[in-house]
C-alpha cells in the first residue's frame, strides 16, 4: 500500500479535532471549571491574609509592645493591605465575568442549538399537523 494513502487514512486532521472536542467537553465540565476557580481565589485569599498578617497585625502589635512603629509606616502598611484586599476584589470580579457570563453564554449556547435529525424533523412535521387537525375539527364542532 502507498505511503501516501496510509498517512491519509489516518485522518490527522479528524483525529485533533476530536481530540480538541474531548478537551473542550472535559474542560468546561462544571466540576474542573468550579476547582479552577477555587484555586484562584484560594490563592488570591491566601496573599488578603498574609498582607494582614504583615501589615496589620504585626505593625499593630509592634506599636502596642513598643518595639518601633510610627503613625505615617503603620499608615503605609495600611495602604499596602487595602491594595491587595481591592487585588483580591479585582480578581473575584474577573473571574466571576469570565466564568459566570461568558461561558455561562458558550454553555447556553451550546445547549440552544440541537440538531435534528431527518427523523425527529419529520415526526415534529406530524405532529404539528395532528395539532392543526384537532384544533380546527374541535372548532368545527363547537361550531356545527
Amino acid at each position: 500500500m502507498d505511503p501516501l494513502q496510509r498517512l491519509h487514512d489516518l485522518a490527522p486532521v479528524n483525529k485533533a479535532v476530536s481530540l480538541w472536542d474531548e478537551f473542550k467537553s472535559f474542560a468546561l465540565k462544571g466540576n474542573i471549571v468550579d476547582l479552577a476557580v477555587a484555586v484562584m481565589l484560594g490563592a488570591a485569599f491566601n496573599r488578603v491574609v498574609d498582607s494582614l498578617v504583615k501589615n496589620g497585625l504585626t505593625p499593630l502589635i509592634s506599636a502596642i509592645t513598643g518595639q518601633g512603629g510610627d503613625w505615617p509606616s503603620w499608615r503605609a502598611h495600611l495602604g499596602t493591605f487595602l491594595g491587595d484586599v481591592f487585588s483580591f476584589m479585582l480578581v473575584a470580579f474577573i473571574l466571576f465575568v469570565f466564568i459566570v457570563k461568558f461561558l455561562g453564554m458558550l454553555i447556553k449556547a451550546k445547549k440552544e442549538d440541537p440538531k435534528l435529525t431527518k427523523e425527529q424533523e419529520l415526526l415534529s412535521e406530524i405532529r404539528d399537523l395532528l395539532k392543526t387537525k384537532a384544533l380546527t375539527s374541535a372548532e368545527e364542532s363547537k361550531a356545527g
